[in-house]
């Protein structure tokens, strides 16, 4: 692997047979165009992404013994961020470098966008970029398998909006991913209180860390019956029992001060924190209806990395055993 910036013009990415909303229209035109070597284990990606319409970077860590002319294959952990964060988050705010020092697996680390919400957008009915799903699950999986020895052996994580990225992206693709574990995940974006009229809680939350968005662009209004059905069909909660083969983990804080509140905590972590953990409560129970099996960590602790860190290193040994990793 080279050790320097290398510009790559690589094949056009095999074309998979995973279904794809109208906006994923020529991403058989991904490729990678640089490739930067941060140390022994880090190696960055710039990939021009047609569903995005622009380059974006996607953070590898990788195993010992890791060579891309390997007759063998490696299984993928696939780590997202929160929505006010980007792909290095999780090597700048965790020791996830650490954490998976031994791991015989990729730990894939993608660019999500500030506030994408792991989603091909809706965009007024126009479709188009920013087609985040179609990135993550068409483009860069492509790449991964055809170009850097990634295998069929995969699973997800994240935090906050990452979270429900990683139960959205498990439920609408059975089979894809054997683990899924979320953090402070938004996993029932329909929830609407009484208390916090106007709409449902997670455009709320949105409201305050995504100033400037139009969140009718996303799923569309869920008012409207016909748009609603959009937001069904990305919610963990209303496709709960896709996960029924999925291994899983779900954990949040409840807002209160915890063992690992650090200094300059404020309300936003608390009230945050207080609607992920009734959304996890909200997923978890609908999980246990069906009887699906689910590990949860309920916990007083507020929106914060200390946490995120904990649960991924809780959940870790977990989400490597389910990909032989």
């Amino acid at each position: 692997m080279p050790t320097r910036r290398l510009p790559l013009l690589l094949a056009a990415v095999l074309a998979l047979a995973v279904p794809v909303a109208p906006a994923a229209a020529g991403t058989d035109a991904a490729r990678v165009v640089e490739e930067i070597r941060l140390d022994e284990r880090t190696l960055d990606l710039r990939i021009d992404s047609p569903a995005l319409g622009r380059v974006e970077s996607v953070r590898l860590l990788l195993p010992a013994g890791w060579s891309a002319e390997a007759a063998r294959t490696w299984p993928v952990l696939y780590l997202l961020h929160g929505a006010d964060a980007d792909y290095r988050a999780w090597t700048e705010h965790t020791d996830v470098a650490a954490a998976t020092a031994g791991a015989d697996a990729i730990i894939v680390l993608p660019e999500g966008g500030r506030c994408g919400n792991y989603s091909d957008w809706w965009n007024q009915g126009r479709h188009g970029p920013p087609a985040w799903e179609t990135f993550h699950l068409t483009e860069v999986r492509g790449l991964l398998e055809r170009h850097y020895r990634a295998g069929p052996e995969r699973a997800v994580a994240g935090l906050s909006m990452g979270g429900f990225g990683a139960l959205s992206y498990a439920a609408r693709r059975p089979g894809m991913f054997r683990a899924a574990a979320s953090y402070s995940g938004a996993v029932h974006t329909l929830i609407d209180r009484p208390r916090w009229p106007d709409g449902p809680d997670v455009i709320k939350l949105m409201r305050l860390a995504c100033a400037g968005i139009d969140w009718r662009d996303l799923w569309g209004d869920p008012r409207i019956p016909a748009q609603r059905e959009i937001w069904q069909r990305r919610n963990p909660y209303d496709l709960a029992a896709k996960l029924r083969d999925t291994r899983l983990y779900i954990s949040s804080g409840n807002g209160e001060t915890g063992p690992l509140r650090p200094p300059g905590s404020g309300t936003f972590e608390a009230v945050a924190e207080r609607v992920v953990h009734d959304m996890g409560r909200a997923l978890v129970g609908r999980l246990t209806e069906l009887g699906v099996p689910v590990t949860t960590h309920f916990y007083d602790g507020g929106h914060t990395w200390p946490y995120w860190q904990r649960e991924l290193r809780r959940s870790l040994p977990m989400l490597l055993r389910a990909i032989g990793g």
